[in-house]
């Protein structure tokens, strides 16, 4: 048990957030004797990164409500698939087939893989087999079963009877030729099967049906059983409503919506959920992050080159920052995974309650001692040559020895993920130095100079030894040039590992052979 000083005192975002929640939904959470949370998903393209990051921030909050209330908390992954397709997305097969069936809603429209029976039904599969890789614990609906099951009607008849009201809302932020268009319901058309988005001529309270303006057509339908959807906004709140939200978290750029939503349920008789506005991700070029584009790294590129558990830190950091997310974040977000399980071994409860790993790994830190950085790792992979994490676990022992991999889970797995993460990222855009004359003088004194080292001297007097061989070869105003100059001759970048540390793990005789041959 957390001490309650702790907990009362704690900035961590996520105690942060629960408690706020607690706070403003009180007496409504403790008269439905749970809480209930949600993300939701548009499965117009393939689930990436961003969808995963609000699940992932959701169950840290659950983690931070369960040491804070007894209450149950469920967390509902909702996919509104009744949504029309309106583009086609660029990285998906079978684009026409796509293009012919654009406006459709997502679950009537065919799945370009060939896995299942509609498009959306695949995006749902993919998202929810991910979603359990990390063992998430969720309640996944679709908007699809809930209209058509009848599961909104009742919510949806409290929606036509507000229509007014709701219009009154809405349009001022229109403009004013989607004022003469705008319906809070969509229907679903007859003939074609699209979601269609044409102005009401009529409402009939009674017969719960609305006559539409069908291009100069009267199309009379009902309201309900996933005869006709609703416009996003109205649908949200409207989930809200019907679900008993009691949180949702959303990207900054549904702010305007969320003020909208929360207006549209206050309307309709219900408080809002409690909110929380992350920013959102980019790409390598600062871009947001786009399903249709497919840019950014994937969920299954990260989880290639490195752990589940490092991606869900990445999530916790600053979440109400814009983050970039590509290839080149994952060794220091892994580095950072390894950081925060080492500083976790010296913490008080206090200080545990903000250490990213007492979140991620829902209050349960693991003990596994580092052997070496993930980014010495990939270093040793270059060095060694190896190609397997058998010949590499051997060359590790050969320096780190009585060490078995079993006693060690999580420097195992870096193994695999550093020999991928080399071998597709980082070997490709190596360039090596060939040095000039005078800079292949200084790396040969370095050479010499290691001739008077040992395996058994300290990192810290091999580095100095480096540090000297460069004042002494040309480098004593700028070192930082020296340490360069060795980095692109030696790893083909500009920034490398400390040196000493390097040298004292790989061995003496073996960085001198390392250097001659990167200098013929």
């Amino acid at each position: 048990m957390i001490k309650k000083e702790n907990l009362e005192k704690t900035s961590a975002w996520p105690f942060v957030e629960a408690k706020k929640l607690l706070r403003e939904r009180k007496s409504i959470i403790e008269k439905k004797g749970k809480i209930t949370l949600q993300t939701g998903y548009g499965p117009s393209g393939l689930p990436h990164i961003g969808t995963f990051g609000e699940v992932a921030r959701t169950s840290m909050m659950v983690n931070a409500l369960k040491h804070l209330t007894d209450l149950p908390t469920e967390i509902i992954t909702f996919s509104d698939d009744m949504d029309g397709l309106r583009k086609v997305p660029e990285n998906v097969p079978d684009k026409e087939l796509l293009e012919k069936n654009l406006h459709k809603p997502l679950t009537q429209v065919p799945d370009p893989f060939k896995k299942f029976s509609s498009f959306g039904e695949h995006n749902n599969e993919m998202l929810k087999e991910f979603l359990n890789k990390f063992k998430f614990n969720y309640n996944f609906k679709s908007s699809t079963k809930l209209y058509k099951s009848g599961f909104f009607n009742s919510s949806l008849k409290v929606i036509l009877k507000n229509h007014n009201g709701i219009m009154n809302i809405i349009l001022p932020t229109l403009g004013k030729e989607r004022q003469k268009t705008y319906s809070p319901f969509l229907p679903i058309c007859p003939e074609t099967g699209q979601v269609l988005e044409i102005p009401v001529k009529e409402i009939n309270e009674k017969k719960l049906t609305i006559i539409f303006d069908n291009k100069g057509k009267d199309l009379e339908s009902s309201i309900l059983d996933g005869n006709c959807k609703l416009q996003w906004k109205v649908d949200w709140a409207m989930r809200w409503y019907a679900l008993d939200v009691d949180f949702e978290m959303y990207g900054k750029d549904l702010i305007e919506s969320a003020i909208l939503s929360s207006k549209i349920i206050k309307l309709i008789g219900k408080n809002n959920p409690s909110g929380f506005a992350y920013e959102l991700f980019l790409d390598e070029k600062g871009e947001k992050i786009s399903k249709s584009k497919g840019n950014g790294i994937t969920i299954d590129q990260w989880l290639e080159y490195a752990s589940p558990e490092s991606l869900s830190l990445y999530m916790y950091q600053n979440p109400r920052r814009a983050k970039k997310l590509y290839n080149e974040i994952v060794p220091k977000t892994v580095d950072d995974y390894l950081d925060s399980i080492e500083k976790a071994k010296n913490q008080n409860e206090l200080q545990l309650l903000m250490n990213p790993v007492w979140h991620v790994h829902n209050s349960n830190v693991p003990k596994e001692n580092t052997i070496m950085s993930f980014s010495m790792l990939l270093n040793l992979v270059e060095t060694s040559n190896a190609d397997n994490k058998e010949l590499l676990w051997k060359f590790v022992k050969k320096y780190k020895e009585n060490i078995l991999e079993k006693d060690y889970p999580i420097f195992d797995n870096l193994v695999g993920y550093a020999i991928r993460y080399f071998n597709d990222i980082i070997k490709v855009k190596k360039k090596y130095k060939s040095p000039n004359s005078s800079e292949k003088r200084a790396l040969e004194a370095l050479i010499k100079n290691l001739d008077g080292c040992n395996d058994q001297m300290s990192p810290e007097d091999i580095q100095t030894l480096i540090y000297s061989t460069g004042k002494e070869n040309g480098y004593a105003e700028n070192l930082r040039d020296w340490f360069k100059l060795i980095y692109q001759v030696v790893f083909g970048d500009e920034n490398g590992p400390r040196m000493g540390f390097f040298i004292s793990f790989f061995g003496v005789k073996e960085t001198k052979d390392l250097i001659i041959n990167k200098i013929k």
